[in-house]
C-alpha cells in the first residue's frame, strides 16, 4: 500500500500533515521531523468492550508494594524503592555511569532474577564490567538484541521481577518505518514496553540517552509516559555523581542520591558534607561555608568567589553549580544597599564538588565570600552562614532550619548566621553559637568585620 508521511514534534509528540516551522501544541521552533507511516502495518481498529468499574474501597491494599534495591541513594530517590509495574527511565551522559548502576542494582537484587536487555553493546563487553565490579553472579539473565518484539516476548516468559533495557534509542520495531532513537520508534517501543510493565506487573528500567543540551533525547512525550524519569548528572573530571528525580509518580522530586566513581563502580556517599569541605582552605578570601537542602538530606558545601579587576568594558558573570541569574541579583543588592562596586570587577562563582545547587539559603554564603573577595579579608571557617536575600537587603527565613544546623554541629561548626524569623521555632539544644540576623549588612559586619 501507499506510504503515507507525517510531520511529529520531537518535543511534544504532535502530528502534522505538513512540515511547520513552530508547533502548533508547544510553540518550539524547528522541531517538526519526517516520519513515515506505513499503510501496510497501520494501528487496528478499535473495538469496543464491557467497562470494568469497581469502587475505590474494592481495590485491595498491598501494604509491601514496594522493594528496595539494596543501594541506599537509589532507593531514597526512587521514594523507598521500586513499584512493580512500574516503568523508570534513567538520563544521563555517556559515560557518567548509567549501566554501571544499573548492573550494580542487579547485583543487589539477584533474588528477583532481574533481565538485562543490551542493544548497544556485546554479551562479552556486559561480562567484562560484571566481573569488574564484582558481587554480580554469574547465572544473571542477559539478552542482546534490538527487535522490541523479541524484547517484549522474552519480558513475557521470563519469570524475573526486574528489567532492564539498556537503550531506548537503540531499540525499534518493525511495525514503524522509521531509524531506530526517531521520535516515532521511541514512542511505540516505550508505549509497548510501558503496557507489558503494567499487564505483567514487573518494573522496567530504560536507559535513554541525553543531548548536548542536557536534556534526555527523543520526543518529550517519553518523559510523560513513563512512571519516573532519573537524571544521573556529574563533571567527568570529578568523582562524584549525583542521582536526581525529575519525575516521580510514587515519591518526591526533591531528594537527590550522590555516587563516587571507582574503578570498581559506583560508591554510595553516605555523608555527603564531610566528603565537599574536606578539601578547603580555611585561611583564603572569597569562601564561605553554606548548608543547602536536597529533599529531606541537609548538604554542607563550599561557595567560591572570585572578585578581580576586569580588562574587558564589560565584566565578565561566569557562574558553576548556581544559577547567573541570582547571582545578578546578589550583586545588584550588594552594590545598591551595602555600597560595594562590582561594576569594574570580574566575578567567578564556584560551588565546590562539581553539584549544582538552587537552594535560595546558598545568598548570604555567597554574598560574603563575594565580600570577602572584593575586601581580600577572609570569612571565619567555623562559621555558617544561611539564608535568603532580599531585594531591600533584609535575610528572609528557610526551611528546615533545624535540620542544617545539626549537620553543622555534627562537623564541629562553632557558629551559624540565620535569618531572625527562623528563631520563632527554633527548639534550644544546640552545642553551636547562633546569632540572628535581619539585614545583610549586619550579617556581613559581624562575619568580616
Amino acid at each position: 500500500m501507499k506510504q503515507k508521511k507525517t510531520f511529529i514534534c520531537k518535543e511534544c509528540g504532535a502530528q502534522s500533515p505538513k512540515w511547520l516551522g513552530k508547533c502548533p501544541e508547544c510553540n518550539s521552533w524547528g522541531s517538526l521531523e519526517e516520519q513515515v507511516v506505513s499503510g501496510a502495518k497501520g494501528q487496528p481498529a478499535r473495538t469496543t468492550g464491557q467497562a470494568n468499574i469497581i469502587k475505590l474501597k474494592d481495590v485491595p491494599n498491598e501494604p509491601d508494594y514496594r522493594f528496595r534495591t539494596s543501594i541506599t541513594e537509589l532507593d531514597r530517590v526512587l521514594g523507598g524503592g521500586i513499584i512493580p509495574g512500574s516503568i523508570i527511565l534513567v538520563g544521563g551522559d555517556p559515560g557518567i555511569g548509567k549501566s554501571t548502576l544499573m548492573l550494580q542494582m542487579c547485583g543487589r537484587l539477584q533474588k528477583f532474577n532481574p533481565l538485562y536487555i543490551t542493544g548497544e553493546e556485546s554479551l562479552q563487553q556486559i561480562k567484562y564490567r560484571a566481573q569488574r565490579l564484582k558481587g554480580i553472579e554469574n547465572d544473571m539473565s542477559v539478552m542482546a538484541d534490538t527487535l522490541i518484539e523479541n524484547i517484549n516476548a522474552a519480558i513475557q516468559q521470563h519469570d524475573g521481577r526486574i528489567i532492564i533495557i539498556d537503550s531506548i534509542q537503540s531499540v525499534y520495531s518493525e511495525r514503524v518505518d522509521a531509524t531506530p532513537g526517531s521520535v516515532a520508534q521511541v514512542r511505540e517501543c516505550t508505549s509497548l514496553l510501558m503496557q507489558t510493565a503494567k499487564k505483567s506487573n514487573k518494573a522496567v528500567f530504560v536507559v535513554g540517552h541525553v543531548t548536548k543540551e542536557g536534556v534526555i533525547a527523543g520526543p518529550k512525550i517519553l518523559e510523560h509516559m513513563v512512571d519516573t524519569v532519573l537524571q544521573f548528572e556529574g563533571e567527568k573530571t570529578y568523582s562524584y555523581r549525583i542521582l536526581r528525580a525529575h519525575k516521580n509518580r510514587y515519591g518526591s522530586t526533591n531528594e537527590i542520591g550522590i555516587f563516587e566513581m571507582s574503578d570498581k563502580g559506583l560508591r554510595e556517599v553516605s555523608n555527603p558534607s564531610e566528603l565537599f569541605l574536606a578539601q578547603r582552605r580555611q585561611e583564603d578570601s572569597g569562601i564561605a561555608i553554606v548548608a543547602a537542602i536536597e529533599g529531606t538530606r541537609p548538604i554542607l558545601l563550599e561557595v567560591q568567589a572570585l572578585v578581580s579587576p576586569t580588562g574587558y568594558s564589560v565584566p565578565q558573570r561566569t557562574t558553576t553549580g548556581f544559577d547567573m541569574r541570582r547571582l545578578q541579583m546578589i550583586l545588584a543588592v550588594l552594590e545598591k544597599r551595602l555600597g560595594a562596586q562590582f561594576r569594574q570587577a570580574d566575578v567567578f562563582v564556584n560551588v565546590a564538588g562539581g553539584v549544582y545547587m538552587n537552594d535560595p539559603s546558598l545568598d548570604l554564603g555567597l554574598a560574603a565570600a563575594l565580600i570577602s573577595s572584593l575586601r581580600d579579608v577572609p570569612v571565619n571557617p567555623k562559621a555558617l552562614l544561611i539564608g535568603e536575600i532580599g531585594l531591600t537587603g533584609e535575610v528572609r527565613a528557610v526551611s528546615n532550619i533545624e535540620q542544617r544546623l545539626k549537620e553543622a554541629q555534627k562537623l564541629g561548626f562553632q557558629k551559624a548566621l540565620i535569618p531572625s524569623q527562623n528563631m520563632k521555632k527554633l527548639p534550644s539544644g544546640f552545642d553551636i553559637k547562633i546569632s540572628p540576623v535581619e539585614r545583610i549588612s549586619i550579617a556581613l559586619a559581624e562575619i568580616l568585620g
